[in-house]
This record gives C-alpha cells, sequence and structure tokens, in this order.
C-alpha cells in the first residue's frame, strides 16, 4: 500500500493505475447547477477583462449565440445609466452583470483528478474547480494510464453531459493498457515512437514525461520528436534520478513544450559543479529528504541576473518552451502552518483528503515528518530565486502559464489554482499579465502542437463562450476569487464580511452557478464527515 501511494503522485502513475481506475465511482451526469447551451445568451452591463493584456472595458454586453461569442457590444458609458432595451432582443437567457467583471475561463495547465484514496468522485475535483472559474484543463494524467476512463470524461465534457472542465488528456509513456495499447512498458526508442502513434489514434492530446527509469534520454528524445511530427503536445516533470543527464536545458533543445514545477531550471544553472551536492546519507526515496533537499539548490547556481542566468533563459526563450511554474504545489514546504489552516479546509476538504494530506511515509507529498523553522527558510530563499527566474523569463517574453498540481500537499483544486495567481503577482507579475498566463497563455500552450490558433483564451468575437463573471475585481484583489470569498469589513456596519467569489462560470455556452457548486461540495464534505465512525 505504501509504495502505491508513492508510485501515484511521484512519478509512475501508470503503475498504479489499475488499482486506481477499479475504485473510482462513475462520474455523474450535470445537475441543476448547470443550464445551457442557449440559441441567445446575452451577458448585461459588464466590465470586461479580454485576457490579451488589455485593460478592462465596460460596460459591455456579451452576446453568445450556441456557445460562442458573437458580438462584444458597448452598453454604455461608465458613470451614467444604461439604456433600457439594448439589442440583441429575444435572449433566451439574460444575466444581468451590472457592476461585475467578466474575464475568460481559465486554464489549469496542470491537473490531476482524485484516486480512491483520497477523491473517489471524480465530479468533486472537476465542481471545484469550474466553481473558481477553471474552464479548461490539461490532465497530467487524470486517472492515472487508466485512458479510457480520461477519453470518456473528456467526450463527456465535450458534449455538455457533465460538470467538467474542457480536458486535454497528456499521459505517460506506455499507459493505456484499458484502450487498445498492447506494447507493455515503453522501453526502447522504438517502442516510445510507437507508442506515440498509438496515443496519437487514440485521441491523446500529449506526453507527460518524468524522466526517470523506465524512460531514459534516449526514449524521451524518440517521443519528443514523434510528438512533434503527429501534432501531441509535451510537458515534463524533470525528475532528480535522470536530471543530470537530461535537464530543463537539455529537455527544451530536444523540442519540449513544457516544463512544469521547478524541476530542472537550477539543474541548468549550476555554478562550480555539475551535479547538485547532497548530503552522504541522502535518500531520493524518503521524501522529506527529497522535498527538503531540492530546496538546498537555490545557493548552488550563478546569481540571478547575472550573464549565465541570462543566457539560460535566452536559450530557453530560443527554443519556445513554456514554464508552468506551478508555485502553488510546494507553499506548504514554506509555511506549513499557513497551509493546514487555509479558510477552505473545514468546508471543502472530504475528510480522506486531510487523512492523505497529515504527514506520513505512505502518501506522496506528505512529507513533513519532521519540518523545521530551518526547512522552511530555505524554501522561502528558494522561492525568491526560482520567482525570479520566471519573471525574468516573462519580462524577455517567454511564455509563462498557471498550473495547480491539486490534491497533494495541502492543495486543495480550485482553491489552489487562485493560490497559483496570487503567487504570480508575487513574482512580480501585473494582475493583468497573472491573468495573461491564466487564459490565452495556456490557450495557446494547448493548441500550438495541434497547428492550430486557440478559439478560448480570450473575450473576442468567434471565440468559444468560456467566461467567467464575478461581483469584485480580481485584478484589484485575487482573493476575492477564492469560493470561500474575502473577509472585508463593512464601514457601515463596522462588522466583517465574507465578499466575492465566482458568481457564474461559463463554459461553451453552459452556465454554471458556482455558489451552488460550492453548496454540493460542502454538503458532499458534511455528510462524509457524518458517517466516520465516533
Amino acid at each position: 500500500m505504501a509504495f502505491r501511494h508513492f508510485l501515484i503522485g511521484a512519478f509512475a502513475a501508470v503503475l498504479a493505475a489499475p488499482a486506481l481506475a477499479a475504485g473510482m465511482l462513475p462520474t455523474p451526469a450535470r445537475g441543476p447547477e448547470a443550464a445551457g447551451p442557449y440559441p441567445l445568451l446575452v451577458i448585461r452591463g459588464a466590465t470586461m477583462v479580454p485576457g490579451n493584456g488589455g485593460p478592462p472595458e465596460g460596460p459591455v454586453d456579451i452576446v453568445i449565440r450556441d456557445g460562442r461569442i458573437a458580438e462584444v457590444r458597448r452598453a454604455g458609458t461608465p458613470g451614467l445609466p444604461q439604456a433600457a432595451n439594448r439589442a440583441p432582443a429575444g435572449a433566451t437567457r439574460e444575466i444581468d452583470a451590472s457592476g461585475m467583471y467578466v474575464l475568460p475561463g481559465f486554464v489549469d495547465m496542470h491537473g490531476h483528478n482524485g484516486d480512491p484514496d483520497k477523491a473517489a468522485d471524480p465530479s468533486y475535483a472537476y465542481r471545484l474547480w469550474l466553481a473558481h472559474g477553471v474552464t479548461t484543463v490539461r490532465s497530467v494524467p487524470l486517472f492515472g494510464s487508466d485512458v479510457g476512463r480520461a477519453l470518456s470524461d473528456k467526450r463527456r465534457s465535450a458534449a455538455g453531459e457533465i460538470a467538467a472542465p474542457r480536458l486535454f488528456l497528456y499521459q505517460t509513456l506506455g499507459a493505456g493498457a484499458d484502450a487498445g495499447w498492447t506494447g507493455g512498458t515503453v522501453d526502447s526508442p522504438d517502442k516510445a515512437r510507437a507508442w506515440v502513434r498509438w496515443a496519437a489514434g487514440a485521441g491523446v492530446d500529449g506526453i507527460k514525461f518524468f524522466n526517470r527509469p523506465p524512460e531514459t534520454p534516449a526514449i524521451d528524445r524518440a517521443a519528443l520528436a514523434e510528438a512533434r511530427k503527429l501534432g501531441l503536445g509535451t510537458v515534463a516533470h524533470l525528475s532528480q534520478t535522470n536530471v543530470a543527464e537530461f535537464n530543463a536545458r537539455d529537455a527544451a533543445a530536444a523540442g519540449l513544450g513544457t516544463v512544469t514545477h521547478f524541476y530542472g531550471h537550477f539543474e541548468s544553472l549550476l555554478k562550480d559543479r555539475r551535479i547538485q551536492s547532497a548530503p552522504a546519507t541522502y535518500n531520493y526515496s524518503d521524501e522529506q529528504m527529497r522535498f527538503g533537499g531540492i530546496a538546498e539548490i537555490w545557493n548552488q547556481i550563478h546569481e540571478p541576473g547575472g550573464p549565465e542566468w541570462l543566457a539560460y533563459l535566452e536559450a530557453q526563450k530560443a527554443t519556445g518552451v513554456t514554464f508552468d511554474p506551478t508555485f502553488n504545489i510546494y507553499s506548504a514546504s514554506r509555511d506549513l502552518m499557513r497551509a493546514k489552516n487555509a479558510d477552505w479546509h473545514s468546508l471543502y476538504a472530504l475528510p480522506s483528503m486531510t487523512a492523505y494530506y497529515e504527514s506520513n511515509r505512505d502518501n506522496h507529498g506528505s512529507y513533513f515528518f519532521d519540518w523545521t523553522t530551518a526547512n522552511e527558510v530555505t524554501w522561502r530563499n528558494f522561492y525568491a530565486r526560482y520567482m525570479r527566474l520566471v519573471n525574468d523569463y516573462k519580462n524577455m517574453g517567454g511564455r509563462v502559464t498557471a498550473g495547480s498540481d491539486p490534491g497533494f500537499i495541502w492543495q486543495l483544486w480550485g482553491f489552489s489554482y487562485i493560490l497559483e495567481l496570487e503567487m504570480l503577482q508575487e513574482a512580480g507579475f501585473s494582475p493583468l499579465e497573472v491573468v495573461q498566463s491564466a487564459t490565452i497563455n495556456g490557450a495557446s500552450t494547448l493548441m500550438e502542437p495541434k497547428g492550430q490558433e486557440p478559439d478560448f483564451g480570450l473575450i473576442r468575437a468567434g471565440m468559444r463562450a468560456d467566461l467567467i463573471i464575478v461581483p469584485e475585481n480580481p485584478l484589484q484583489n485575487f482573493k476575492t476569487l477564492y469560493g470561500t470569498g474575502f473577509p472585508r469589513l463593512n464601514e457601515a456596519t463596522q462588522k466583517t464580511e465574507r465578499v466575492g467569489g465566482v458568481r457564474w462560470t461559463i463554459k461553451d455556452g453552459i452556465v454554471f452557478d458556482a455558489p451552488a457548486l460550492l453548496a454540493s461540495v460542502r454538503d458532499q464534505v458534511a455528510r462524509e464527515k457524518a458517517a466516520l465512525p465516533r
């Protein structure tokens, strides 16, 4: 059991998938929290944040026909009453968004669903994502190596049959025995090319590399080359076990599409050595050593802003590789108490999730066996330089996206995505740059391998109607996007009130009532807590 837990999250979901698939519940049909799509849906009087880096503009009316934005119409002049009886008339549904803000739907570029030990109901994760405005998810992977199950949810989401974000399925090499792959473990370049051809034919959108055995650099290079030929995207968690021979510089030069997490970056910037220094007693399989030790690389690298630093970023930009930093997923390492006591755990974390998070040697990411002040200080130092690296890459024109990797290390679906937006701002991104990373940058990264322009990620005529409607201005405070809202003093009553949250999330013109989705999750959590032995 302990080894299976470790494999699921750490690096070999492909091996753990049969048990995972067997324990997951069916994904239910969408419920009353969703309605549409409509022949004609009009959002009235909103202030629009378009997603391309442009400033807010409003009031506007957004006209949606059969799931796509038909036009964006000026609805009046700020500070003056809006005209009554504005065209178009005869809408199947109208949403009065006066005084509200509308953004493109968010794109989470690093997603997994639950597993039987954490969240056996896949709709739990989907509802939390949607309730926080996430309309598209790149799964890396979604249900381990259970490709058939993932393809089914992808199809059902596209058809509007389930309450779920749009799914782009990235799978690990060798996954798919349930869906027709008969080649077994991918242990040679030829077999890697064969698996990529099979995956492309099966409907898989891309490959997730873990850069550890049975993968080798030769296998990964072969798969990367074949993926480019066939229009599959690629993303890599460049694990420490092979990073000395295949770091982020090497992977990008070989054609990798996205580096996710921090792995491989600082290993490309080491000074006075080629391999990170570690104690002689280090053991990668001990997760406290693994996650305590990785941050110690922060002062073994070339100085931020120096010639080696800039040369590395310029080389990465030249390849076109995307950085998907996933700052949030390791944030408990720098402040464990904050992560454990976040507002949302009491109402939205299933008891099975809380049990999984608690420090123990069985479950991946539950590595705080004896987490010290020194560990947290090291991680804070690491974050300062990692955030500088990502911000510098953005400033020189490199593409940065937003991903959350939820379900591990005290990070919950949806809530962790909003934390990622906050941490991008902490890294130096302006609020408009954060929104750009969370919307069109993700959409472009997903569609580029297919040779297509994205038709989501912006508020623009002709795009899919993927939208978020919020009562507060997120550019002023991203905290107002959390499903728990944001505590603010009411000056009239001198009492603190909760404000914010997403009001509606729209995907392909389907309108999801975000508060109703959250209420359904709260009810589920309460039921499962009540069923616990006393």
